[in-house]
């Protein structure tokens, strides 16, 4: 059970994210933006940060989109 304890900022949220999940943050005109790897990898993503800190994936990000595959 999570225990709120008042608003968390978007930039530790982020700092979370980025730490236990493979994924990059893009910044477009001062907004974070998601890239993630895989459909299951953003599951995840979602996942944790509704259950840790009560907020949409796109509360918190701008947009997410999946990684380009490397040519």
């Amino acid at each position: 059970m999570t225990v709120r304890r008042g608003p968390v900022e978007q930039d530790y949220i982020i700092e979370r994210v980025q730490a236990l999940f493979q994924c990059r943050v893009l910044w477009s005109e001062g907004r974070p933006c998601l890239e993630y790897d895989s459909k299951e990898e953003l599951d995840k993503i979602s996942e944790y940060v509704k259950a840790n800190f009560e907020n949409e994936l796109l509360d918190v990000f701008f947009t997410a989109v999946e990684s380009l595959p490397i040519e």
